[in-house]
Parts: structure tokens; sequence; C-alpha cells
């Protein structure tokens, strides 16, 4: 059962951002599926606050950036990086893209298995060299810094038969077909059977910026903006740390 201040919580929560008008919409929502672990807790409390249903598309970040440069209809997208580009194309409209926060990139091992230090640059690059198999995600932002990380600690050529590139790497290593996969902490913290050893040395970090905006051709405005102020409330600010993601600072 709720306490009376839990419940109160709610109240502020819903009533900060709430939609302008009382008639409900269906709202599609393109997002990467490196968050989806943060969406599929947060969209069903704005759908049960503002009566809007959501419907969501989840894939990798890169690849629904290519859709919608293509004419793929969404009325809210929430992708890596940066929306400029799809602004000045007319894809996002204009001042609507919003930064949601950002999150690096760790390594990630079998549940119960040991985990290798990675604090500095040389400890990484043992790891990596120690390792008998490691997985990326094929076609992701953290796959990209990845494959180009190794090419840059020079031992590209040395580690390219322990590689094992997937879309899900992270439940290959827990059922123990791979030793370790890096990729970003959000899907690791997301995931079973498999842990965190740490993120990447600060030297090596790099951040993945989840940004949304809105769609320039969206019929559903006003629900899509709500659900943009939603998501940027000192609330689902938190929930978006819980899970791995933490603000973006200036």
């Amino acid at each position: 059962m709720k306490t009376s201040a839990a419940i109160a919580g709610l109240l502020v929560f819903t009533s900060a951002w709430s939609p302008a008008g009382p008639a409900a919409a269906d709202v599609s929502l393109t997002a990467s599926n490196a968050i989806n672990v943060v969406l599929e807790e947060l969209v069903p409390q704005f759908e049960r606050a503002s009566g809007h249903k959501v419907t969501m598309r989840l894939g990798v970040a890169s690849f629904l950036r290519k859709e919608i440069e293509g004419g793929a209809a969404f009325d809210v997208a929430i992708l890596v990086g940066s929306l400029d580009r799809l602004v000045k194309d007319g894809r996002i409209a204009a001042g609507t893209p919003v930064a949601l926060g950002r999150s690096g990139y760790g390594l990630a091992v079998r549940t119960g298995a040991p985990k290798p230090d990675i604090g500095t640059t040389e400890a990484f690059r043992r790891a990596m060299l120690d390792a008998t198999s490691v997985g990326y995600t094929e076609g992701g932002g953290s796959g990209t810094y990845f494959v180009n990380l190794l090419d840059k600690l020079g031992i590209a050529d040395a580690m390219k038969p322990k590689l094992r590139p997937g879309t899900n790497t992270q439940a290959a290593v827990a059922r123990g077909e791979i030793e370790m996969t890096v990729t970003g902490i959000v899907p690791i913290l997301r995931s079973k059977g498999v842990e965190l050893a740490g993120p990447l040395p600060p030297e090596l970090q790099s951040y993945s910026i989840f940004t949304a905006g809105i769609g320039s051709t969206t019929k559903e405005k006003e629900a899509a903006a709500a659900l943009l102020r939603f998501l940027t409330t000192p609330e689902a600010v938190t929930v978006f740390k819980q899970r791995g993601v933490e603000p973006v600072r200036n």
C-alpha cells in the first residue's frame, strides 16, 4: 500500500507536466533500445497520469536515425547524439530537442565470474588481451567506439580473433558463450546474468547522450510535448539516474 507521502509525491509529479487539454491521444515513440529499461518504467506512469497511449518502437539508435532520415513517421524520437541534422532536414521540430541524460561505457562479465581490473588504460588493455572472447554491439554507438578504441590502443589486430559482434552480447555473456562484453552501462545494469565489472577508465571513457525531440509532422503536438515535459521532471531524472543515465552537465 502506498503511504500518504508517496501519494502526495505522485500528485506533484503528475501535475508538474500535465497536458493542457483533456483529450487523450496516441503517441508514437521511436527510441534507442539502450534506454528501454528507463522507458518501460516511465512510459506506463505517463499513460496512467495523462490518459495518452504511447506506442514504442525500440531499436539500435543509428538504424532508427536512418529510418527517420528516410521519412519514417513518429511523434517523439529519443536517439543517441545531437538531433541538429534532423532539425535542419525538417524531420525534428525546431526548438524541441532536449538532452535527457548521458551514459558511459563499461565492461560486463557473467554473474559470479572474476572481474578484471580495468581502472587504468594499461589495465584495460591487458584485460582485453587476456580475454578469450569479447563482445560488442554491432551497428551501435558503443560498438563503433569500442572498435576504434582497440585501434587507438594498438591492439586491434591482436583482438580480431576474440571479437564477437552481436545485438545482445550481454545475453551471450550470461549464457557463457562470450567471456565479457564492452557496451553501455545502461544495458549492462538491466541485463540478467551479468555484472558490471566497472566503467571504462576516465581517460578512455566516452558518453552516449540521449536526446529527445518532437517530429515535425506530428499531429499530436500537445501530447508529444507533454511526454517530453514528463521525461524531464526531477522525478523522472531520478529514475534515469537509478538506471545508469546521469544528467548532462552544461
